[in-house]
């Protein structure tokens, strides 16, 4: 019988070829994805997908769906408290592993199996330490298709915001900017795959800039604000 996992899905890019690999490796039981969700504005966290998007790709896909709702300025304190009840709760179920897409943010590995560890579960890692370049390529050499829903302006300008990933977005990028945008310089909402039933269907919104103080430690680095550029997408019943 194969182990348990819960699988920490972005709606992205990296989620998505972290899950093809992982149901290619089949070493894991997936029960369910998990989603951090915006509870004012319910949206995913950071991409700016609307839930009912996220929904479309959860039934697509064929895993059920539990959405981690957020407050909209969560102090770590609340974060890691609504975190540590919902992934006990997951434990409950039978769950000791948890699947991420994370890359190579070496603070971030630690800090997931650091929490993970309070609880007696453990975190998996299917695209660690890969070459970010080869990941992209082979992601769009599996068929995988891909729109921008969010650009940070410290490294991309509003124009990136909606475009496909594609041979030429790779190619426009920025030398400072990762193909995998592994250090927050964009985010993605993925739509149509080797693992989906069905493609998402969806309309390109408006792209909106919505900014957020930086943290005290940050603020030598520039003005006191992180700029953001969100291109909403709509859902096509």
């Amino acid at each position: 019988m194969k182990p348990k996992a819960i699988f920490n899905w972005s709606s992205g890019k990296d989620s998505a070829l972290a899950l093809y690999k992982t149901l290619q490796e089949n070493q894991f039981e997936i029960t369910s994805l998990l989603t951090s969700i915006n509870q004012e504005f319910q949206r995913i966290s950071m991409h700016g997908v609307h839930v009912s998007l996220l929904e479309k790709q959860a039934e697509s896909l064929g895993f059920p769906l539990i959405k981690m709702e957020i407050p909209k300025e969560p102090s770590m304190e609340d974060y890691n408290e609504i975190m540590s009840k919902t992934m006990n709760e997951i434990k409950s179920r039978g769950n000791n592993h948890s699947i991420f897409g994370d890359i190579f943010l070496e603070d971030l590995r630690k800090y997931r199996e650091d929490q993970l560890q309070k609880i007696g579960m453990k975190a998996v890692f299917p695209l660690w330490k890969q070459n970010t370049i080869d990941l992209i390529n082979e992601f769009l050499s599996l068929g995988f298709k891909t729109v921008v829903t969010c650009v940070n302006e410290t490294y991309l300008d509003k124009s990136f915001a909606g475009r496909i990933i594609d041979k030429n977005f790779i190619k426009d990028l920025p030398k400072n900017v990762d193909p995998c945008g592994e250090n927050g310089e964009f985010h993605t909402f993925t739509f149509d795959g080797p693992i989906f039933r069905k493609p998402i269907q969806f309309e390109i919104g408006e792209t909106v800039k919505k900014t957020y103080p930086k943290p005290k430690s940050d603020e030598n680095m520039g003005n006191g604000e992180y700029v953001f550029w969100f291109c909403d997408l709509i859902s096509i019943k």
